[in-house]
């Protein structure tokens, strides 16, 4: 809510100071004798162009301008919007990665333009035309292009017909030249087959696993024991850095409360946005689309006197026309004004009468009937109370917003100045990850996605700073550092039971270990598996075969299998684990055979090609960028994301 204004954060006293400044005599020459010495300097140069670029990059000279990125960067929101079902709601920080993603592609497609344009690649127009009438989302019931689709898809994308033409004119000439790139791209049969072996391949072992949990009781430690581990484990056993602060907040959501909202104001924002409070009458229409008023004739009067849908169709394509099925659509989505007033007007299951349109001769059919609905102002009264208020608090923060800090800068404590501006005042003491001495997390009047910044705000803050006001995701917020607690070593008898209890299980794993090591030791020096597990009076299992996957059955624990297919034939190691320490060794390798896989290598074949054909293609585009001079606005690339 307060990403679209910048930060306030002046200091107000200063300025003051300089408004009265400025309006001396002595303030007016020293004026004039800078405007001097910048024009003796050459500085007027750069004030004469400064804020006149109005492309957010240039590449080779050739600017993309700010509406171009700013167009961009509206189609990929509303694209996410609609993937999302409009639950989309970026942040600053994600619009302005997004900014940028949009504004790299459009650098992406100019760079290629240009190495296009070098090339002199064309695409005629007879290659365009039947790449649409291709295009299956352009297709009617029939199988064939429908006009009617297409001006369908054009006005949901608010594409003009010329626009969309020159877009898919410039994808294929892209393609004409990434595809003579890609086509380079071959996996050799010897890898398939080698990739193949190495995804297809099992293995067995031979593991002893012990347990951290199945070690004998350890003696209990004695003091100087503890002491010791407690000493040598301090960062197990120390507390967070505390921060004591106090911390003065304003956002719309502290304000709301304090918004009073009149009916009058309710009712003129429902009479301006009524429109937001309607839903269209929906309808289901089917349609044929014939060159001739005497063939829609015959089919109009056929399909009123009751004949089914495969019968219509028949005659449509008998006329030289075709059958579409419109779905569901509102008046708005029709493309041509006469459709939505014949379509509209029908009763349920009614036949238009031939209707004239530039593409031909329409009979229309209302498969259903999905009547509209107004919501009513007493239906909408809270939510648009609750608008307005938002509205009014964001508007007040930012108006509050100079007085606080004119009363920061002007040596008011932050209480005082909190109190003064209706800020919400808090003492607190937190730590790193927002939490008290009890493991708690401290009570911030922020929402749960801004609590992070505000704690990173409170510990980015230098001890004996004067307060300043920040804005960020959390709204406004000043804190006064009142004093560090560093992370200290907390007192033995404090903790005395978490020190033991991680003593005993310390120990527990120390004794595993130690087991593990000897049986490692005992196969090296020549012993088998079996033989050194059972001098350490522990058990084998025989595993396997197992492949490269976990889960699905597969008997080996999934941190155990990077491990286990390092090793070498009978080669023996120890993997430490969670819970346990392993000593595995490898008995036994299983390759797959690939006769009778000619499938499968083929599909592994086709899969590498495409990879290594994206990886060509990236290389290309990458060593076309380099050779490009491309060069950043980061004043409007920033100003695009805030918009």
């Amino acid at each position: 809510m307060f990403g679209k204004r910048a930060p306030l954060g002046y200091p107000g006293a200063m300025l003051t100071s300089l408004r009265a400044l400025a309006g001396t005599w002595f303030a007016k020459v020293l004026f004039v004798l800078l405007i001097l010495s910048f024009a003796a300097w050459g500085i007027e140069d750069m004030l004469r162009n400064l804020g006149r670029d109005t492309a957010v990059v240039r590449v080779d000279g050739q600017p993309i301008e700010q509406e171009e990125a700013q167009e961009a960067l509206r189609r990929e929101l509303q694209r996410i919007n609609r993937a999302t079902e409009g639950r989309f709601q970026p942040d600053a920080r994600i619009r302005a990665a997004l900014a940028q993603q949009a504004v790299e592609a459009l650098v992406s497609d100019r760079v290629l333009g240009r190495e296009i344009t070098r090339m002199g690649v064309v695409v005629p127009d007879a290659a365009v035309r039947d790449y649409i009438f291709a295009i299956p989302g352009f297709q009617g019931a029939d199988g064939r292009f429908s006009r009617l689709v297409f001006d369908n898809f054009l006005l949901s994308n608010d594409l003009t017909e010329p626009r969309f033409l020159n877009l898919l004119r410039t994808d294929l000439a892209r393609q004409q030249l990434t595809n003579a790139v890609r086509s380079g791209a071959v996996a050799p049969p010897v890898l398939a087959e080698r990739l193949l072996a190495w995804q297809g391949e099992q293995r067995e072992v031979s593991l002893v696993e012990l347990r951290f949990a199945d070690a004998p009781e350890p003696e209990a430690p004695t003091e100087a024991q503890l002491e010791r581990f407690h000493e040598n484990n301090a960062d197990r056993f120390s507390s967070p850095e505390y921060r004591e602060a106090g911390l003065a907040l304003m956002n719309a959501a502290l304000l709301i409360p304090q918004m009073e909202v009149s009916e009058r104001e309710i009712e003129d924002s429902y009479a301006a946005h009524r429109g937001r409070y309607e839903t269209a009458e929906r309808r289901g229409l089917e349609q044929v689309l014939v060159p001739t008023q005497e063939g829609a004739a015959a089919i109009s009067a056929a399909w009123a006197a009751g004949a089914d849908t495969a019968a219509i169709i028949t005659q449509a394509e008998a006329a030289s026309g075709q059958f579409n099925d419109l779905g569901v659509v509102d008046r708005a989505s029709l493309p041509l004004p006469v459709l939505a007033e014949a379509g509209f007007a029908l009763a349920l299951g009614a036949v238009s009468a031939p209707v004239q349109s530039p593409f031909g001769w329409h009979v229309l059919r209302a498969a259903s009937i999905e009547a509209g609905h107004t919501r009513s102002i007493d239906e909408v009264r809270g939510e648009l109370r609750l608008e307005i208020a938002a509205e009014r608090a964001a508007d007040t923060a930012f108006e509050r917003s100079a007085a606080i800090t004119d009363s920061l800068a002007s040596g008011a404590t932050l209480a005082e100045t909190a109190s003064r501006n209706g800020m919400t005042f808090l003492a607190i003491r937190i730590d790193a990850q927002g939490r008290d001495e009890q493991g708690r997390e401290v009570a911030l009047p922020v929402a749960a996605a801004a609590r992070r910044a505000l704690v990173q705000e409170i510990f980015q803050t230098a001890q004996g700073a004067a307060p300043r006001l920040a804005e960020g995701e959390y709204g406004f917020a000043a804190v006064e550092l009142r004093s560090i607690i560093p992370a200290a070593l907390r007192p033995l008898e404090s903790i005395r039971a978490e020190v033991v209890q991680a003593f005993i299980a310390d120990a527990r794993r120390r004794h595993q270990e130690r087991r593990a090591a000897t049986i490692l030791a005992a196969t090296r020096a020549g012993k088998s598996l079996a033989d050194a597990a059972a001098e350490s009076e522990a058990s084998v299992e025989e595993l396997g075969p197992f492949g490269r996957e976990p889960g699905g059955g597969n008997p080996v624990p999934r941190e155990l299998l990077p491990p286990i297919f390092e090793l070498r034939q009978d080669e023996v190691t120890m993997i430490p684990a969670p819970l346990s320490f392993a000593v595995v060794q490898l008995t036994g390798i299983a390759r797959p055979s690939l006769e009778g896989q000619d499938e499968a290598l083929a599909t592994l074949r086709g899969e590498t090609a495409t990879a290594v054909a994206g990886d060509l293609e990236a290389q290309f585009a990458a060593a076309l960028r380099a050779r490009s001079d491309v060069r950043f606005n980061l004043r409007l690339l920033n100003a695009l994301s805030a918009e």
